[in-house]
């Protein structure tokens, strides 16, 4: 039986799901679901298998208008990720419809699909009503060609394992193109600064996690088995550092609690987090932090 594998792109509006779908394909969580839109800034790459076939999850940023540099960036990584990939993946919310945004994804959706197939997958199909979840089918069917459709649920897990079967079918004969254990390319002090910014996203208000980023500046294996982990909080503004600190320190020491927990879940080890917050009042136009959340700062121009 010859083996296959491929990239598979999901794409869509900012809370579409695309997160929450990549969870539950790859089993395990490596990319950040928050409450918040345009959480996440780097292509992550989640990896599953199903059957014979290794599917290769590439998470892009939520399609939006982009308005600041960071903003530009993510719009042009998303789009990379989609035009990179071996299939495309496009996530409607049912409750939705078509919005502007999906107006736009489609429209530009025509000049990158050539060559390779575009499925439909509508989420959160618990929130409609049946006819009008066909009504929406039929009317994103006729606006573009899709190869197939699939009503979900990536948050309750409903209609996902279609999707994944189908996947396994489509995406090239080829080779493995990674190990089998492995279930994300990121490298892990990525994955624990993703880890401690989706806390501070959950905890924190307004457009403040939008102007902070998180970096892993050090990590330590320990002889004992342990990690200790040193994280650096860029913030843009004096004000911004006493909000994430907080009160006494509680807001910090709450959010660094909750990443440790999750990153020993994580790894299956003992974890020494250690968190700083830093005042950087241009990080949002320096490269060298773009190229440390995955992002071309040449593409925010």
């Amino acid at each position: 039986m010859p083996t296959r594998a491929g990239f598979i792109a999901l794409i869509g509006e900012p809370n579409a799901g695309k997160s929450t779908l990549l969870n539950r394909m790859v089993g395990a969580k490596v990319s950040i679901v928050t409450h918040k839109v345009q959480t996440t800034r780097a292509r992550i790459r989640g990896v599953a298998i199903e059957g014979d076939a290794q599917l290769v999850f590439v998470d892009t940023p939520g399609l939006f208008q982009p308005r600041r540099r960071l903003d530009r960036a993510m719009v042009a990584a998303a789009w990379g990720g989609a035009a990179d990939a071996d299939i495309v993946v496009l996530l409607v919310e049912a409750h939705r419809g078509i919005t502007e945004g999906v107006e736009r994804i489609l429209e530009k959706l025509a000049e990158i699909a050539r060559g390779r197939p575009v499925a439909l997958a509508i989420n959160k199909i618990d929130r409609v009503r049946a006819e009008t979840l066909l009504g929406l089918t039929r009317e994103l069917n006729d606006r573009f060609e899709f190869v197939r459709s699939f009503m979900i649920s990536a948050e309750k897990g409903h209609g996902v394992d279609d999707l994944r079967h189908w996947l396994s079918e489509t995406v090239p004969e080829g080779p493995w193109l990674y190990p089998e254990d492995q279930i994300a390319d990121l490298p892990l002090r990525m994955i624990a600064a993703e880890i401690t910014r989706e806390k501070l996203t959950l905890r924190l208000h307004q457009e403040l996690p939008y102007q902070l980023t998180v970096e892993t500046e050090s990590w330590q294996d320990r002889d004992d088995g342990s990690a200790r982990i040193d994280q650096i909080i860029y913030v843009a503004r004096d004000g911004h550092k006493g909000i994430v600190l907080g009160k006494r320190g509680e807001t910090i020491k709450a959010v660094s609690q909750a990443a440790r927990a999750e990153l020993e879940e994580f790894l299956g080890r003992r974890v020494h987090l250690f968190t700083q917050v830093k005042v950087r009042p241009g990080w949002l136009e320096e490269a060298e932090r773009y190229s440390e959340i995955g992002l071309d700062f040449k593409d925010g121009n």
